[in-house]
């Protein structure tokens, strides 16, 4: 069975270019030569690719960045008239 720290030290040795076919395997499901990926691999790909992510890029940067809603404001104080979007608190769901 694999350890942590095995996980730990082969997602230190992604470089960029191992990430970059990493990332473009799990979006279209298949190697560069044509090769489709298994279920099991696709998600370890994946996890790969969070973790580089997750290590090397801002949040902004990541795969799946939703930014935050922005309140639309108007000249208007008035709320009855929707110048004020209240923000929507719901958490995500992954399926």
């Amino acid at each position: 069975m694999t350890n942590v720290k095995d996980f730990q030290q082969l997602f230190d040795s992604i470089n960029p270019e191992i990430y970059e076919k990493l990332k473009r395997a799990v979006e279209v499901g298949k190697w560069a030569d044509g090769e489709r990926l298994s279920r099991e691999l696709r998600a370890n790909c994946m996890q790969a690719v969070i973790a580089y992510e997750h290590k090397h890029l801002s949040p902004e940067e990541r795969s799946g960045y939703v930014p935050p809603k922005v309140k639309k404001e108007s000249c208007g104080t008035d709320k009855s008239q929707g110048a004020i979007s209240e923000p929507d608190d719901k958490p995500l769901k992954w399926t």
